[in-house]
């Protein structure tokens, strides 16, 4: 006999297997070390280099019909090492090179703070899920480390992490989903003709 109960879970399994078969509502991505190379505290656009498979993974998303916004601690401005125009000088490259994105959501405080949008507090993915219109719970941020993954997890939404040579093993271990690639990632969310092909996005 089933029970309540386990009607309930089985419930909520179907819950969770058709939010992973179903594309998004948007996707956000850390900015540093996810869409362009870590370079940090940058204030110059030409050393705005994307990340291995950055464009090609973000165009799939784009032309799957998915807004696009980045959601990016800039603590520097806080530290005095960043001016706001050379923050908005370096984005405006990094929207030539792989946007033009639909939302940018910027936290310019500083770890003391106390803020509510630096991550891995979830103001930022909760701001960019308002401005694009969408429920925090249909959102996928895809980052490098675990305060994007606790970002999302704190604003109900799902995170998809790609490791680099920064992520700590215990950010591995802890997260929801890995990816080994940006394009892996991309897979993750597009479903099973994504994944038959994601090699050739890398």
């Amino acid at each position: 006999m089933i029970t309540f109960g386990a009607l309930l879970l089985l419930g909520r399994a179907a819950d969770m297997t058709s939010a992973r078969t179903s594309l998004p509502s948007a996707v956000l991505f850390d900015r540093d070390g996810t869409l362009v190379v870590d370079v940090p505290y940058n204030t110059d656009p030409a050393r705005v280099e994307p990340m291995p498979g950055a464009v090609a993974a973000v165009r799939r998303l784009r032309d799957a019909g998915l807004p696009l916004g980045v959601v990016s601690n800039q603590s520097g401005i806080a530290r005095g090492l960043i001016t706001p125009a050379e923050l908005e000088a370096v984005n405006a490259r990094v929207d030539e090179l792989l946007g033009p994105f639909d939302t940018w959501q910027v936290c310019p405080h500083g770890p003391e703070d106390g803020c509510p949008c630096r991550k891995p507090q979830p103001g930022l993915v909760l701001a960019a899920a308002q401005a694009l219109g969408v429920r925090p719970e249909n959102v996928v941020v895809i980052g490098d480390i675990g305060a994007d993954m606790g970002a999302a997890r704190a604003a109900g939404s799902r995170a998809v992490l790609v490791p680099t040579g920064v992520t700590r093993a215990e950010e591995v271990r802890e997260a929801p989903e890995v990816a080994g690639t940006l394009a892996e990632a991309v897979a993750l969310l597009l479903g099973p003709a994504a994944r038959s092909t994601s090699a050739t996005v890398a």
